[in-house]
C-alpha cells in the first residue's frame, strides 16, 4: 500500500507540478497579450500624431502660399498710394486751365493730358482702378460722405459729386472716394 501511497502522492505532485506550468504559461500569455495591446495602442497614438504632423505641414504650406500670392498681388499697394495724389494734381490742372484761353496755355493743357493719360493708363496696367460714385447710391464701402446737403431733385442718399476720386488694387480698397451726399428735404 506504501507503494499506491506513494504513486498517489507522485501523481498529486505531478498534477500540481502540470497546474502550476499550466498557470504559469497562462501568465506569461496574458502579460504577453497585454504587452500586444499596449505596443498597438502606441502604433495607433504614433500614427495618428503623424498624421496630424502631416496636416499641419500642409495647412502651414497652403497659409504660406496664400500669403505669398497676397504679397505678390498688393506689393504696389504702397507705391500706389503715394502715386494717387499727382493724379490728383494733374487733374486739378487740367480744371483750373480749362477757363483761360491763353494760346501759351494750350500747349501746358495738352502737355498735361497726355502726362495724365499715361499715368492713369500705367495705373490700370497694373490693376489700379478709380472709383467715380458720382450719382450711385453712397456706398460707405468705397466712398467717404464728406458732407450732406439737401437735394428734392435726387433720391436721398445718392452720390451728387465727388471731391477727389477713390481707387481699388484688384479688389482691394486704396483710397475711398470723398463724396458729397443728397439727404431728404426736412
Amino acid at each position: 500500500m506504501s507503494s499506491d501511497n506513494n504513486d498517489i502522492q507522485n501523481d498529486e505532485e505531478m498534477n500540481a507540478e502540470v497546474e502550476s506550468v499550466e498557470t504559469e504559461a497562462a501568465d506569461i500569455e496574458t502579460d504577453e497579450l497585454s504587452e500586444i495591446e499596449a505596443l498597438q495602442e502606441e502604433v495607433a497614438i504614433a500614427k495618428d500624431a503623424a498624421l496630424r504632423a502631416q496636416a499641419d505641414a500642409i495647412n502651414a504650406q497652403r497659409r504660406a502660399e496664400m500669403e505669398v500670392e497676397k504679397a505678390r498681388k498688393f506689393a504696389l499697394e504702397r507705391f500706389a498710394q503715394d502715386l494717387l495724389p499727382v493724379v490728383d494734381n494733374l487733374e486739378r490742372a487740367l480744371e483750373a486751365s480749362s477757363g483761360s484761353d491763353a494760346e501759351g496755355m494750350s500747349a501746358v493743357v495738352e502737355g498735361v493730358e497726355l502726362t495724365l493719360k499715361s499715368l492713369v493708363d500705367v495705373l490700370s496696367r497694373n490693376g489700379i482702378t478709380p472709383v467715380d460714385p458720382h450719382g450711385e447710391p453712397f456706398d460707405p464701402q468705397v466712398a467717404q460722405a464728406m458732407s450732406m446737403i439737401e437735394n428734392p431733385d435726387v433720391e436721398p442718399n445718392t452720390v451728387i459729386a465727388v471731391m477727389q476720386k477713390g481707387y481699388l488694387l484688384k479688389d482691394r480698397l486704396l483710397r475711398p472716394a470723398m463724396v458729397m451726399v443728397s439727404k431728404a428735404a426736412s
